[in-house]
């Protein structure tokens, strides 16, 4: 036999593993119906409850207004927040009245003016505005607080327009909105939710397939065959990586086409990136069951440190800089708050790859040192 067919023989029997050991996990996927359902059943029932149930903006807000000398002034600043979007004006007789509606939740603001307020304003002095604010959730009243200084605003100007008297601030602010002109929760929360949908096929399916072949016995089988580590691995990696970018398409398309989320970067950066991050995901989930043997503690530590983290330390929710210093370092051990940056990026203000390109690097750094780790602990078995 000639020497320098050995190689190609040896290259095409590693070959025809592979294809063979592939084709099972795919029948494996294809007769585990919850696999599928996780993959592309999940994703559409997250962007459903995100996008219709999950907002993180303030509408129709009870408020109860409160005019001790009714009065033009008072009576217009009241029509504009009943016009509002934000709020739901109703007028309350006194202030006692108003306070008790606040204790019992009825109310979520009180907007209190007093009886010196018409007088000032004719007079051209300074007219403070109460506004109570229920301090249960500090982000609402934050965010609540801003919307009565808004209206405010719009008020003054529009008594000054009409030639009326109107106290304004020393100052005149002109806003513009770069990214999210609109404000809309919906397009930040989609295109983070891409992430927790990636995680959950990455990290929680593969967390369960070595220790699946461990508790059915057929690991045992596997370990007299002459199939190696990196071709084992390569056969359990391909199937869910169709599968999370399978899913990651969807949920996009849900996205731009139900919700209408913009998508200003190009499909070829979200591909690159979401595989960076699916790779990392998937090493992740390798890792954690090639190093335990039972799928229901692999479950347990795949959602422990890997959805938990990707749902509260990837920056989906909350600006992580406005979290201790602690957590921020922590977080940049979680592979979510990397591909959450690149999808905000990608969705909201297109290619910018001066901000890409750190993110993707820290992916496939993860994704190496995980997949390495995978590799490692197979490798003591199948190559032994």
């Amino acid at each position: 036999m000639n020497s320098s067919t050995r190689p190609t023989r040896g290259r095409r029997a590693a070959a025809r593993r592979l294809r063979g050991f592939m084709r099972k996990e795919l029948l494996q996927i294809r007769r585990d119906p919850s696999s599928i359902a996780l993959a592309l059943v999940m994703p559409v029932v997250l962007i459903l409850l995100f996008g219709y149930g999950v907002s993180l903006d303030a509408e129709r807000i009870p408020v109860a207004v409160v005019l001790d000398h009714p009065g033009a002034a008072g009576a217009d600043l009241l029509a504009r927040l009943t016009g509002s979007r934000h709020f739901d004006a109703s007028r309350a007789t006194s202030l006692f009245e108003a306070e008790t509606w606040m204790r019992d939740h009825s109310i979520e603001a009180i907007v209190h003016l007093g009886a010196d307020f018409e007088r000032q304003i004719a007079a051209d002095e300074q007219a403070p505005v109460q506004l109570i604010l229920r301090g249960i959730d500090s982000n609402r009243a934050r965010l609540i607080s801003g919307y009565f200084d808004a209206v405010v605003g719009t008020w003054s100007g529009a008594r000054l327009a009409r030639g009326e008297r109107a106290l304004l601030p020393p100052i005149s602010i002109s806003a513009r909105t770069w990214f999210n002109p609109s404000l809309r929760s919906t397009d930040v929360l989609v295109p983070g939710l891409v992430a927790l949908v990636m995680t959950l096929t990455g990290a929680l399916l593969t967390a369960l397939v070595v220790a699946r072949e461990w508790e059915r016995g057929t690991m045992e089988a596997i370990l007299v065959t002459p199939l190696r580590a990196t071709e084992f691995l390569v056969a359990k990696i391909v199937p869910y990586y169709i599968l999370g970018m399978g899913g990651m398409v969807l949920s996009v398309g849900l996205g731009v086409l139900l919700f209408e989320v913009p998508l200003r970067g190009s499909f070829f950066a979200l591909f690159l990136l979401s595989s960076l991050f699916l790779l990392a995901s998937l090493g992740l989930g390798l890792a954690i069951s090639s190093t335990v043997r039972v799928q229901f503690v692999a479950a347990q530590i795949s959602i422990i440190a890997g959805f938990l983290p990707a749902f509260f330390l990837s920056g989906l929710l909350f600006d992580l800089g406005s979290t201790p210093v602690p957590i921020q370092v922590i977080s940049h051990l979680v592979p979510a708050r990397y591909f959450v940056s690149a999808s905000h990026t990608l969705f909201l203000a297109g290619d910018l790859w001066s901000v890409l390109w750190p993110d993707a690097l820290a992916l496939f750094v993860m994704a190496t040192f995980f997949i390495g780790i995978a590799r490692r602990r197979t490798g003591t078995r199948l190559d032994s």
